[in-house]
């Protein structure tokens, strides 16, 4: 097997798994259908957070904590997961596993492969942690529940919110009245998952980046002499930062000035300003409920999918197209608008491999997404079109926010929706290449000529 064709096999695996774990007697409060099982754990496995039951009521302690192994294992990759634990406790690794990672990793070189693994396991389980003590140190307070059941609560939510699955143990998730009014909570949650969708590859060049720097400032503070500072921040991680920064206070500003007097009108002003943060933060994958999204204004509505489909960064805990592509797709067209016969950033020409992928990332969403929502119409006619477009983009992007329709959905229905998380997950591009069989490229060009295109 390729290395896409292993990568898809092993979230195969992981959902079937998922769903016999939730199907047993142990993780169950009542009892669920098979398909309910299924979906359930393809929305743990692939990060999604869209539900057809309740998991605060639905399902035991070990029900909650088989989800939260399936959200953890389908965040890193089970891949990822398993290779690191074999290699951490044999202390080796075939050529095969560093063939196989290096492709995942897009590196070059086989000798960081198993380095950048040990970083990406030490970052997710630092984080996860913090963010766990972060939310118990914001809760416990509130609550009345004893020191294991809000240590599992900070756990659970720690682990969701940086693998961006948007699962809660409260039944009506962030909106539930212990926790809606609690700002400092809603911001930890947000940070968690920020830096969840960023991506590995980014945390680890900017954490790089800052060693850099304290060095610099140090060797300025003892020899008064200026450290050269060398291109230590990639264009990947410039990109993608600065997509990501750039949305985020546009979509914040705009959510706040237009849902200030309507949906965030119980909040005090600092309140208002971060569940706007967070109502902006979350469709890029997360998919955390802190207001009603269905209560929303119609154009605040179209701007949640348009941030849903953009997603989070690449290499990350989240989907949607990535920031890269949508970053890649603007300069490209800026390209055209100048008359410029190449893609530009930072000094740097943006590969033409990128460009295409990029935009054929762009395309197959579209393709995927129009498709589902084409299903849902043609089994379901009688709901609602902006309803289906919006749990489709979630369930693509792997976000999981609702309108409220996921619980009114059909079997057939379900099974689309299944099947769009887990293209959303693993992307149809890998698909594709996993199935298709590559070309041989040989010596030759043909002739080239334009197309018209407008």
């Amino acid at each position: 097997m390729n290395p896409a064709q292993l990568f898809i096999y092993s979230f195969v695996g992981l959902i079937i798994i998922g769903t016999l774990l939730l199907k047993l007697p142990i993780s169950l409060n009542q009892p669920i259908s098979v398909i309910d099982a299924l979906f359930t754990a393809t929305s743990a496995v692939c990060v999604t957070g869209l539900i057809v039951v309740d998991t605060a009521t639905h399902f035991t302690i070990y029900g909650q904590f088989f989800i939260m192994l399936l959200i953890q294992a389908g965040g890193i990759g089970i891949l990822s997961f398993a290779s690191f634990f074999s290699y951490f406790f044999t202390g080796s690794s075939t050529y095969a596993d560093q063939l196989v990672f290096k492709d995942f990793f897009s590196t070059d070189r086989l000798g960081e492969v198993w380095v950048l693994l040990r970083r990406i396991m030490i970052i997710t389980f630092g984080i996860e942690l913090v963010g766990a003590l972060l939310i118990y140190i914001t809760t416990y307070q509130y609550s009345d529940e004893g020191f294991f059941q809000q240590a599992f609560f900070s756990l659970f939510h720690a682990i969701s919110s940086f693998c961006n699955a948007g699962f809660s143990t409260l039944s009506n998730g962030l909106m539930e009245d212990s926790v809606l009014f609690n700002y400092n909570f809603q911001f930890v949650i947000a940070v968690i998952y920020i830096f969840g969708g960023l991506g590995f590859p980014i945390v680890i060049n900017v954490l790089k980046y800052v060693k850099h720097l304290i060095k610099r400032i140090f060797k300025l503070i003892t020899t008064r002499e200026r450290a050269h500072l060398p291109w230590v921040v990639t264009l990947n991680s410039r990109v993608n930062l600065i997509t990501t920064g750039l949305i985020t206070l546009i979509a914040t500003a705009i959510l706040y000035f237009k849902e200030a007097d309507h949906v965030f009108a119980e909040h005090s002003t600092v309140g208002k300003i971060v569940i706007a943060f967070a109502t902006a933060t979350t469709p890029r994958t997360a998919g955390y409920n802190s207001i009603d999204f269905s209560q929303l204004q119609f154009s605040s509505t179209l701007l949640i999918i348009f941030l849903m489909w953009i997603g989070a960064s690449p290499n990350s805990t989240g989907g949607g197209i990535k920031t890269s592509s949508f970053a890649v797709a603007f300069l490209n067209v800026t390209t055209l608008i100048r008359g410029a016969d190449r893609v530009e950033a930072f000094r740097r020409e943006i590969g033409t491999k990128t460009v295409q992928r990029a935009f054929a990332t762009i395309f197959l969403s579209l393709l995927v997404i129009g498709a589902a929502v084409f299903a849902i119409s043609y089994f379901q006619p009688e709901l609602h079109l902006l309803d289906i477009v919006f749990e489709c983009f979630s369930a693509y992007s792997t976000v999981g926010l609702s309108l409220g329709l996921t619980a009114q959905l059909s079997t057939a229905s379900k099974l689309v929706l299944i099947v769009t998380m887990f293209i959303g997950r693993v992307t149809m591009l890998t698909i594709l290449i996993a199935l298709i069989q590559k070309m041989k490229f040989t010596h030759y060009r043909y002739a080239s000529e334009e197309l018209t295109i407008n």
